[in-house]
């Protein structure tokens, strides 16, 4: 008896693990196709704990063979989570409505998820009396829900990624059904052995096949998600990284959304790099925060006076692409393994946070700030920490999106930056593949007036650039005449880490223009 209640408890372990899992996976899913880290993964979670609840009531309706019933939920369980990804994925290939896919196999998932632990303590309740069973039955869900965070995050998403720790999991799932099967067996009719018999060689087919025919399928729909051929996708612990090819040309996407590419990259880059450089007068140690792509390392190499370039970017996989794969190292020129380039894989906020070195130029060329947390390296309190490390009279440039279809969020990327101590001037370039881009670019001791008369004054002649030249440099100053329609300029709040505002003006942009 005891065996049998150690073995309850154990399944309820291995449940915990594959429920907690599956609800990572389907937020990370969310986000990936929808967009708005916070919201999708507040939403899935509330989702799937309101369907667990659901699922929860829905286990009083068994009154009888309440172990069959586990072992039937088990089974449901390893087949839907399994597929999860290659559902998502196969539905993005020919439906808009993969939000309406993801939350649907969130309900689902979540009934039968809120199925097992009612069901488990009602089994074991033979065993142990109510304050025992309740306090065990619940302690090992919740001991398998840390190991499924831990293995979510250090194992499989870095290393088996959606296509195959949703695999995984289903695994689990049928292994735990299959050992109840075992304690259970001795009571079966031979027509229930042959119905379990055949559902569970039907699952461990799926499963098996499963193995083979993910990543083609889960390949199929991720190419239908980009116009151009897909040639590298890989998902590591931060990001999805995808490179596509047209003709001659690539493209970088990093969690879908576009981030250069080799038609027109130089139309981004030599506007972030060269009028700061030039301000700085001569730079010798230079500040890189995010550009894992090189391209910034690139141009700031052409500068003798440069001695050192320190590159901080929290993804490992994204700088080693930078430094052998072909589509990369062709753009940045292998800068990234220029021995005056130190690359750490580190969070921008803590290296600053630690750092004991000052810099000349500090250049930031992160993501859009899409989500708090891409949010926090554009606060208040992050361009402060930047302005403590610059040097007197030092520069910073950062990009801060599209002034004209995230028109708010740019005006906010400027005043916080006015906020934490700069005098700042902004410039915008028409980006070919991505439209009208802008950077804002601040001056530690330096007045607005002399900011003006010293930009004035850049020239780039005897710089190696491939796009940029003087006259561009003076024409990115100019914005135009009522530009910004559509903004709340008056109302335009500071980003501060405990006022997260940027994200929102980002996501509220006037994207329906574009």
């Amino acid at each position: 008896m005891k065996l049998q209640s150690n073995i309850l408890k154990l399944a309820l372990f291995a449940t915990g693990l594959s429920g907690i899992v599956a609800e990572y996976i389907l937020a990370t899913l969310a986000t990936y196709f929808l967009g708005n880290s916070v919201l999708q993964w507040s939403l899935i979670v509330s989702v799937m704990m309101f369907s667990m609840g659901i699922g929860s009531r829905i286990s009083r309706v068994f009154r009888k063979n309440l172990l069959q019933v586990f072992i039937f939920t088990e089974f449901a369980l390893s087949f839907l989570v399994a597929f999860s990804s290659v559902a998502v994925y196969s539905a993005a290939s020919y439906t808009i409505y993969i939000g309406f896919i993801i939350y649907s196999l969130s309900i689902v998932i979540g009934i039968l998820i809120g199925m097992e632990i009612p069901l488990v303590a009602r089994l074991n309740e033979e065993f142990e009396s109510l304050r025992v069973n309740i306090a065990n039955v619940i302690e090992k869900d919740y001991y398998g829900s840390l190991a499924g965070g831990l293995f979510f995050v250090f194992v499989g998403l870095p290393y088996l990624g959606l296509t195959y720790t949703p695999f995984i999991l289903g695994t689990i799932n049928f292994l735990v059904a299959l050992v109840l099967l075992y304690i259970l067996y001795g009571s079966l009719t031979k027509k229930q052995v042959r119905t379990y018999a055949i559902l569970g060689a039907l699952v461990a087919s799926a499963l098996f096949g499963g193995f083979f025919i993910a990543e083609p399928i889960i390949l199929f729909g991720e190419q239908n998600k980009y116009k151009d051929k897909v040639i590298f996708t890989e998902q590591t612990k931060y990001q999805r990284i995808v490179i596509t090819q047209w003709k001659d040309h690539h493209w970088l996407f990093l969690n879908g959304n576009q981030q250069l590419s080799s038609f027109d990259e130089v139309m981004y880059h030599e506007p972030l790099v060269h009028p700061v450089m030039q301000l700085s007068k001569m730079p010798e140690n230079v500040l890189v925060m995010g550009g894992g792509d090189g391209c910034a390392a690139r141009e700031i190499l052409k500068y003798p006076s440069v001695k050192k370039i320190t590159l901080i970017d929290i993804d490992p996989v994204m700088t080693d692409l930078a430094k052998t794969h072909p589509v990369l190292t062709g753009m940045n020129k292998f800068s990234l393994n220029n021995p005056k380039v130190n690359v750490q894989n580190r969070d921008g906020y803590t290296f600053l946070e630690q750092t004991t070195d000052f810099y000349d130029v500090i250049i930031i060329d992160l993501p859009d700030p899409r989500s708090v947390e891409l949010g926090r390296l554009y606060s208040r309190e992050f361009y402060e920490k930047c302005r403590k490390q610059l040097r007197p009279n030092g520069v910073i440039v950062t990009q801060a999106g599209s002034p004209y279809y995230a028109t708010n969020a740019f005006l906010c990327i400027d005043k916080t930056m006015n906020e934490a101590g700069f005098e700042t001037k902004a410039i915008h370039n028409q980006i070919l593949t991505m439209g009208q881009w802008a950077w804002v670019i601040g001056v530690k001791n330096m007045s607005a007036t002399a900011l003006e008369k010293n930009y004035k004054q850049i020239s780039i002649s005897d710089v190696d650039t491939e796009w940029l030249n003087d006259d561009m440099i003076d024409a990115m100053t100019y914005f135009g005449k009522n530009i910004y329609p559509y903004a709340a300029t008056d109302s335009i709040e500071v980003n501060s880490i405990h006022n997260p505002v940027l994200y929102k003006y980002y996501l509220k942009g006037n994207w329906d223009l574009y």
